[in-house]
């Protein structure tokens, strides 16, 4: 069984003017977020083998508020998770496939389409993935990414 662990950044300042998206800094509410999901992870043991994250300055914040809770990981930015689909992200996971337990940081709607496209089969049965949000999947070890083929193990947000 393999795990896929998908987090969502944390609440973010709103671009300021002229600013790009990619920019945009997480907020004291978010830094506290991103830090209350690095407790919860290391509290339930599930501390990735391999994170991929998005190149947006707020993903990666997030991602180093989790890692200052949880220790260090390996961990690469990964520009195809911002604004991606689920076909995607499925395709940035499968190569990765030889990791146990992976960790994608990102965005929406791209995550929650992601979970909902995994686990049920549909896309477009998702009911959102609030900022700081983790789901953890359990995917047969020796499976491709397709529909329906993970099983929903967690959904947390703080």
């Amino acid at each position: 069984m393999r795990e896929l662990i998908l987090l969502r950044h944390a609440h973010a300042e709103s671009a300021g003017y002229g600013q790009h998206d990619l920019d945009r800094a997480l907020s004291r509410q978010g830094l506290a977020e991103a830090e209350a999901a690095g407790y919860w992870l290391k509290s339930h043991g599930l501390l990735p083998d391999r994170v991929l994250c998005s190149h947006a300055r707020r993903t990666r914040e997030t991602l180093e508020q989790v890692l200052q809770v949880t220790g260090f990981v390996e961990q690469r930015q990964e520009p195809r998770i911002y604004e991606a689909t689920p076909g995607t992200l499925m395709d940035v996971a499968d190569e990765h496939r030889e990791c146990g337990r992976l960790m994608l940081v990102g965005h929406n709607p791209g995550l929650e389409q992601l979970v909902a496209l995994l686990s049920s089969g549909q896309s477009g049965d998702f009911r959102g993935m609030p900022a700081a949000g983790l789901v953890v999947l359990h995917i047969p070890a020796d499976a491709d990414f397709e529909p329906g083929i993970a099983r929903l193990e967690h959904f947390w947000w703080p």
